[in-house]
């Protein structure tokens, strides 16, 4: 039996509600853009500087206590992140003002916790790794390019196998989709780093992969449709299209909730 999670007769008017979602998406775009001006991102370390303190430790820890600890220190938002077998740490604590020597300072006053909390010999430092302003700055402008040329690249893809009014709408949902993924983050102020770039660009993968379905549809039924009013050829190309756009969606988040767990 074929799992379907939309009915074949499935005939929702998307095309009717169209002027109330562009309301809402509106008002969406431009209050990520006014977050993003008026509170900025919580750039991470790769984009501001900072120091990666990379240990190992006998026995798993209790990673809530240890955060707590270590914010303690007043160093500023120290970060704790779990990689390979659970008792390896990557431990990220900004940059401290005043040159070199704080930072040293900060970064001995680290160690110096982490031997009371786990105990002198039962730990392993494996890295210690200063990424200076100079360098995050970089950072942030190779970032800022990657996502640019990143969309230049797909939207150029569009014009040439679809017209360019394909190519518009395109443009759009992209900007809807990058600018309110970067809105997000500068409301909940999550630490935006490299990772953080990726992730957008992975979303505008994801956007124009269904995008490009979905135009691909409306293109075939304009040929099949010929005399069809373009609302309604419309909504028949989304409808169409919708139960793989839900379980390109549902599986996605399935891997997604297992990398949160």
């Amino acid at each position: 039996m074929i799992l379907k999670l939309v009915p074949d007769e499935t005939n929702i008017d998307f095309i009717g509600k169209r002027f109330l979602l562009f309301l809402f998406y509106v008002l969406l775009i431009n209050g990520s853009i006014y977050l993003v001006v008026t509170k900025g991102l919580n750039f991470g370390i790769d984009f501001t500087g900072g120091t990666i303190i990379e240990i190992r430790v006998d026995e798993a820890p209790n990673i809530s206590d240890l955060r707590t600890e270590l914010n303690g220190l007043e160093l500023g938002a120290i970060s704790i992140q779990e990689f390979g077998e659970p008792t390896d740490l990557m431990i990220r604590m900004p940059q401290q003002d005043g040159g070199p020597d704080i930072q040293q300072a900060a970064i001995e006053t680290v160690r110096t916790s982490l031997d009371a909390h786990f105990g002198e010999d039962a730990v392993e430092y494996r890295r210690t790794e200063f990424v200076g302003p100079q360098v995050g700055e970089e950072l942030k402008k190779a970032g800022g390019l990657a996502i640019l040329w990143s969309l230049v690249g797909i939207l150029a893809y569009i014009w040439f196998r679809f017209e360019w009014q394909f190519d518009v709408a395109a443009i759009v949902a992209l900007a809807h989709d990058t600018i309110a993924t970067v809105g997000f983050f500068a409301f909940t102020q999550m630490q935006f780093d490299l990772s953080t770039v990726a992730a957008v660009l992975l979303i505008a993968g994801y956007s124009i992969n269904d995008t490009v379905i979905v135009f691909d549809r409306i293109r075939e039924n304009m040929r099949k449709y010929k005399k069809k009013p373009i609302d309604e050829l419309f909504n028949l190309s989304v409808n169409q299209t919708l139960s793989r756009t839900l379980m390109t969606s549902f599986t996605t988040l399935l891997a997604l909730v297992v990398l949160y767990l």
